[in-house]
């Protein structure tokens, strides 16, 4: 594994998450027998050296191009010997080995070693996919942490719009902040935006001023305590005057169809079949509809994956809901060339009968037109 999520999912230890995302320099061989390795930055050996689950740690799997120039083939190919030994000393005569993400140059080299590389992101999206009492204890922390920055975020920007000095950029860096003072660790995205930018969506928080009697729409993306990721989304009105009838339709069929999409879900059900059954969104809002229906949660966005009826590919993902799986519930309404976009979603458990929506914030009074 190089994943630093996939690092932090088998042994629960971090190192630098953001910047070895990009410069990786961990990695970690668990081995058939549980034996289990850990390659670390050279200077930090003793940040496992605790953990009763890793039973040595090394240095040398950074195999990019910025640290090893134009020897990064010898460093890789003592880390595929190291690697080679570790396997004939606890695996035996077995040659196949699942690696989940790697560089050009360390794929060579167990090659070169007579590896049979199997494809392991496949093992471990899977394996992350149900979680366990202790991740779902966790999960409910992170969740009320994040929702209660969220919370900060809604009064911070609640008080500050309406004076005409509060940009995008401060409204988001308020759960940035909130998130951090609670054991978070980072945002994924910068998804927050107002007015005529939630529309079309996936534009970033910027320096606009948000103006009073606007929307603000965001998604949170977000890392948080426990190293779980909470992703939720809300549109809020902000201001004095009431909403246009047509942005309180929009939010209401959001609401819909979230809310008729997660009472489909419980265990045994397949994916094809919840997409089958799906709420299906207004034609005026289809072309804007979000990337997907559901998607998986853990410790960052996860498999699996449920496409919308249009979208779906046959064979993608054709497995059965299980309890313990998370899944995140979307919904994004808005026209093309209309003036905002509403974007909601929840996080949710299958349960044993049925599922449980984890996510409390409630959704903006003003919006439902109540």
């Amino acid at each position: 594994m190089f994943d630093p999520l996939n690092i932090r999912y088998a042994t629960d230890s971090t190192n630098m998450q953001l910047w070895n995302t990009h410069n990786p320099f961990r990695a970690v061989l668990l081995c058939a027998d549980g034996y289990m390795v850990i390659w670390d930055y050279k200077n930090s050996p003793f940040l496992t050296d605790f953990n009763p689950l890793v039973r040595e740690q090394r240095s040398g799997a950074d195999l990019f191009y910025f640290d090893r120039g134009d020897k990064v083939d010898l460093a890789a190919d003592v880390f595929s010997n190291e690697v080679r030994k570790l396997i004939a000393a606890h695996c035996g005569d077995n040659r196949r080995l699942a690696v989940d993400k790697i560089m050009v140059a360390g794929l060579r080299a167990l090659e070169a070693q007579d590896f049979e590389i199997m494809d392991g992101e496949e093992v471990t999206e899977k394996s992350r996919s149900i979680k366990g009492v202790d991740e779902i204890l966790a999960m409910r922390c992170a969740s009320h942490a994040c929702e209660t920055a969220v919370s900060a975020m809604e009064g911070a920007a609640r008080a500050g719009v309406p004076k005409g000095d509060m940009s995008e950029d401060d409204i988001w860096a308020v759960l940035h902040a909130e998130n951090i003072r609670r054991g978070g660790e980072w945002i994924e995205t910068r998804l927050l935006t107002s007015g005529q930018r939630t529309n079309p969506w996936f534009q970033e928080c910027g320096p606009r001023i948000v103006q009073n009697n606007e929307i603000v729409s965001f998604d949170t993306d977000l890392i948080g305590a426990y190293g779980i990721c909470v992703d939720i989304s809300r549109s809020w009105w902000i201001g004095d005057q009431k909403p246009s009838n047509a942005m309180i339709y929009a939010m209401r069929h959001a609401h819909d169809h979230i809310t008729t999409n997660m009472g489909l879900l419980k265990p045994g059900l397949t994916i094809p079949e919840l997409i089958e059954k799906s709420h299906r969104l207004d034609d005026k809002f289809q072309a804007l509809k979000y990337g997907c229906l559901m998607h998986g949660v853990g410790l960052c966005d996860e498999w699996p994956l449920v496409a919308y009826p249009d979208q779906q590919v046959a064979g993608a993902f054709e497995y059965t809901l299980e309890p313990g799986m998370v899944l995140c519930v979307e919904a994004l309404v808005g026209e093309v060339g209309g003036a905002f976009s509403i974007k909601l979603e929840d996080q949710v458990l299958i349960t044993e009968d049925g599922f449980e929506n984890l996510t409390k914030y409630p959704f903006d009074p003003v919006l439902m037109g109540e």
